[in-house]
Order: C-alpha cells, then sequence, then structure tokens
C-alpha cells in the first residue's frame, strides 16, 4: 500500500515482518567528486548549500578517498570517476538505488543533475557484472530522488516519503513500485526543506534518527516512529540537524556513520540513545563535499 494517512500506514506496517530481506546492504558504490563545484540549479532549493566560493575540489577528493577507506571496513565499496558537467555526482543515491536483482535509476528535478542517468559505466556494471535488471525511471516526467526522498526499511519493506519538489506523489508511486515495496508513507516536508533523508535515517530496522522540525507535521512523525521504532527512535536538535546528524546510514548492524561534524555535534543523549541500541558511531571528515548541499548518507548508493 502507498498512503498519505499515517493511520493506515501504521496499521499496515505494524504487521509487516522483518522479513522482507536483508536490513542493511551487501556492499556500496560512490562516485568521485572529480567534477565537483557550484550548482547553481540545484542551489534554488537546497538551502543547505554553500556559496561557490566555498568548494574546494581539491580537499573533497581527499576526504571522499578516505571516505571509500572507512566505508570498507564494513562492506565492499566500489568508486567511480566523477565527470565534468555533473557537478552533483558525489551524491549517487538520488539517481541510482537497488532492490535484489535490479536497478532503479531515478529521475532529478533539476536538468544539471538528470546528466547523472545517463551513464552508462554505472548502468552498465550492474547489468553486465552484477547481472541486475533495470528500471528506469528518469525519463517520464514527475521527480523522484530515489533514496534522498524516501527513507526505507529494509528489513520490513516500508518506505517513508518526503513530498518536496524533488519528489511528487506520482513520482513517490513509482518508486514504491520499482522497490517493490511493502507500505509506503507520504507525508509534506516543512518548508525549506528538499530531502527526507537530510532528516531521517533508519538504522539497520531498529533504530531512527529523526529531526522533527523537518517535517510539516512533525506530531504525526513522531507518533509513527515511536510505534515502529521505539524506545531507540533518537530526536536531534537543530543544531545537530544543521550538523548533517540526521544526514546517516548503518551499513552493518553494529556501526552507523555520519560526517565528523556531524558526530562531534551529537549530545551525549543521543550518543548515548545510539549505544543504547546497539551501535557504534563513526566519523569521516567531509566539510568540504558537505558544501554541496549533502552529507555522507547522501554519498552512498547501497547495493542489495
Amino acid at each position: 500500500m502507498i498512503t498519505r494517512d499515517a493511520a493506515a500506514f501504521l496499521e499496515s506496517a505494524r504487521r509487516c515482518a522483518p522479513d522482507f530481506g536483508p536490513a542493511t546492504a551487501k556492499a556500496a558504490f560512490l562516485v568521485a567528486p572529480d567534477g565537483f563545484a557550484h550548482a547553481a540549479e540545484s542551489a534554488g532549493d537546497n538551502r543547505y548549500m554553500a556559496a561557490p566560493d566555498g568548494f574546494d575540489r581539491a580537499r573533497a577528493l581527499h576526504q571522499h578517498r578516505r571516505l571509500q577507506a572507512a566505508l570498507s571496513a564494513d562492506v565492499p565499496v566500489v568508486c567511480f570517476p566523477g565527470h565534468p558537467g555533473m557537478p552533483d555526482g558525489v551524491f549517487p543515491n538520488n539517481v541510482f538505488a537497488t532492490a535484489p536483482q535490479r536497478l532503479v535509476v531515478g529521475r532529478m528535478r533539476h536538468p544539471v543533475r538528470r546528466r547523472e542517468a545517463t551513464r552508462g559505466d554505472i548502468r552498465g556494471f550492474f547489468a553486465k557484472v552484477l547481472g541486475y535488471g533495470e528500471i528506469d525511471l528518469s525519463t517520464q516526467e514527475h521527480p523522484c530522488e530515489l533514496t534522498g526522498a524516501l527513507v526505507i526499511d529494509r528489513a520490513r519493506g516500508l518506505g517513508f516519503c518526503g513530498l518536496s519538489e524533488r519528489c511528487d506523489e506520482a513520482g513517490a508511486a513509482l518508486m514504491h513500485r520499482a522497490l517493490g515495496l511493502r507500505a509506503t508513507w507520504l507525508f509534506d516536508l516543512a518548508a525549506g526543506e528538499y530531502h527526507t533523508n537530510v532528516l531521517l535515517a533508519l538504522l539497520a530496522g531498529r533504530a531512527a534518527l529523526s529531526c522533527a522540525d523537518g517535517f510539516a507535521e512533525p506530531a504525526q512523525v513522531e507518533v509513527v516512529l515511536e510505534a515502529l521504532y521505539g524506545p531507540h527512535v533518537i530526536r536531534l536538535s537543530a543544531a545537530e540537524q544543521a550538523a548533517f546528524a540526521g544526514n546517516a546510514i548503518a551499513l552493518s548492524a553494529q556501526r552507523v556513520w555520519m560526517s565528523q561534524r556531524a558526530l562531534d555535534a551529537l549530545s551525549d543523549a543521543s550518543r548515548d540513545a545510539l549505544v543504547a541500541a546497539g551501535f557504534v558511531a563513526g566519523g569521516v571528515e567531509l566539510d568540504a563535499i558537505e558544501a554541496a548541499g549533502g552529507s555522507l548518507r547522501c554519498c552512498v548508493a547501497e547495493i542489495f
């Protein structure tokens, strides 16, 4: 089912056992920031992006190499080269997502990002190396920026999709079907927010990091998350959100990754809550990449 009705979603979600698939990915891929630069189109609806003079490509490349090395402690991590003319290409999770044995290619709102969907090397890797089928949503008209807009509980097959200019209801329905989810809840993001994964992280199917003020109806989101993930719902403060603590990912059952800036911003209560949920937190310096308006989670395209 796919619905805007929180009560209907919750009723369905409570019946979903954690047997949909692995809670965490078997591998991941990144795209290096070789073409990294300020993208004026993307800046139009991404309030987290720095000014054009705040971009340092050499530092971004160095930090990105360290990111790949760090994540490789948990899963195999492939890195594709970046391309000139694709300044946001460092965030491939908005363009590519996977379910077992299939690649989904999303449709980006901005033309500068639609170029990324044409990459034959990434599509070829999944088709020719991994033998995956492909569902191509990139040529239809509805924006659906994949795991930027859609946060997924992979253990139970649940989707949490924040609607904004980056994803409309029709695009959400396309993603829901393409990924084969059991139930997806649609809700509006607060004014000025562009992606759900800056505000919400579901960690290995058993815990949630939530920045409630980023949702149009925060109390409703709180009720749903508490019902499904309590007592391991970690409510992040405005300061933690601003440092990208909500843009985190678990690539194993024992560890959550976020940028070093995010990790440093965590309160003692948030740190203790992660430990109580069974996670060690790892951080990687990514301030140069965060200038583009995204952080660690945005860099990681999961392979299931």
